[in-house]
């Protein structure tokens, strides 16, 4: 596009500035409500509808892990962490097994961090095949389904396949004991031999306080169009280009870091929070796995997520209504992100806007602490409870065996 039609598109846009802004969950905020069976489900308490029992596991392989690195309380991961926490104290819990619905084990299997704050999926097989021949052992309800009323969280980049590059991870697959369980993973992606059928697809970590303690004014008009900050290319673990975010996001740099409509670099400054709250449009291209906190960090701050990550499954896609909040662009389209997003109709982009200033479809998005109707831990729950009963046929025979407890990498095999 010619420099005088930027310049032109430029003063459209500073003519039309957008004025929803950002927005304080519970403020009296110009909204509108979901509407349809997203809305109602959205909206369900499933205190009443579950039972979950929660194994009280050696501290080696949830506390004392956490003790050790503190960091992992922050980090995207952290949901693992914080639905230990909520379970212990919610009214859905039991302390009779043979009650229960549901069973958790707490293993923290992302708290294994390097120096840079990034989790080690290594040590993750042998340390839930060691938890789960534990409560085999221990306990007499994991060997009644072999897992299928027992549920993981599982947030790793892809999931229970435990590895950070998708090569090596679809080499390695889900780890086999956990076959028959139901997986509670970031990561989802249709087609993909690292998302099981029957998985609960939940958000990210994002830490609930500090996005809190970055608002803005909710009436500071919205003059960005399009932000995004970030990595365009990973040299470290890509050097030769193209593998990474599969091209999609090195697109977003060649084709518009000149572009006076978008807002991107790879500075991560101290007004991000900020920014976002003033932007219409921002960017939650996929890198390395297909889901980021952006999509968290866009939701609740208002700004209209263009998501850029073919067959990704979205957190909790049964309640929020992403086709009407978001902007979907196929990652072999993004050298015409300019033209898809300024030919939106403006009504299109208010309505989007109203959506998103709904408080139950931010909170849904994050795990605070405490927890709160309707957040994250909840709509997990939900998810459960929309699954039961459990069919009969997933209980086994005395001494009936399905699962191969010796399959898998050699590696996965030693003791932890």
């Amino acid at each position: 596009m010619s420099f005088w039609k930027w310049g032109l598109v430029g003063l459209v846009f500073s003519a039309f500035v957008f004025t929803v802004g950002a927005v304080e969950l519970g403020r009296n905020q110009p909204t509108e409500r979901i509407s349809g069976s997203a809305g109602d489900v959205l909206e369900d308490d499933p205190v009443g509808r579950l039972k979950v029992f929660v194994y009280e596991l050696p501290s080696k392989y949830n506390k004392k892990i956490l003790q050790k690195d503190p960091r992992c309380l922050t980090h995207m991961f952290a949901a693992e962490i914080f639905m230990h926490r909520f379970l212990l104290s919610s009214a859905v819990r039991t302390l009779n097994p043979e009650e229960a619905d549901w069973f958790y084990t707490p293993v923290y299997t992302t708290c294994d961090l390097t120096p840079n704050g990034l989790p080690l999926p290594f040590k993750s097989p042998r340390m839930m095949r060691s938890a789960i021949q534990l409560i085999s052992s221990n306990w007499p309800y994991w060997n009644r389904t072999e897992g299928a009323d027992h549920f993981f969280v599982t947030p790793h980049d892809f999931g229970a396949c435990f590895h950070y590059q998708e090569e090596k991870a679809i080499e390695r697959g889900i780890l086999p004991l956990l076959q028959h369980a139901t997986l509670v993973q970031t990561f989802g992606q249709r087609n993909h031999v690292c998302l099981k059928d029957g998985s609960i697809t939940i958000p990210p970590y994002a830490p609930p306080q500090k996005m809190h303690a970055h608002l803005i004014p909710e009436k500071t008009p919205r003059s960005i169009f399009v932000y995004f900050r970030g990595l365009f290319y990973d040299v470290g673990n890509d050097p030769e280009g193209g593998y990474y975010a599969r091209g999609a996001r090195a697109a977003v740099w060649e084709n518009f870091k000149d572009n006076p409509l978008f807002d991107i670099s790879t500075d991560h400054p101290t007004t991000y929070y900020e920014d976002m709250q003033r932007a219409v449009f921002c960017l939650c291209p996929l890198g390395w796995a297909p889901w980021s906190p952006r999509l968290v960090e866009a939701v609740v701050f208002g700004c209209i997520p263009v998501i850029i990550a073919d067959d990704i499954v979205l957190p909790f896609a049964d309640a929020i209504p992403w086709e009407d909040i978001g902007v979907f662009v196929d990652e072999e389209d993004v050298a015409q992100l300019d033209t898809i997003l300024t030919s939106i109709p403006p009504e299109v982009i208010l309505r989007k806007q109203r959506l998103l200033a709904n408080p139950s479809m931010k909170q849904a998005m994050l795990f605070p602490q405490p927890a709160k109707p309707g957040d994250a831990f909840h709509q997990v729950l939900n998810g459960l409870a929309r699954k039961l009963p459990h069919d009969r046929s997933l209980f086994l025979k005395p001494r009936e065996k399905a699962l191969n407890w010796t399959a898998g990498p050699v590696g996965d095999l030693k003791p932890w």
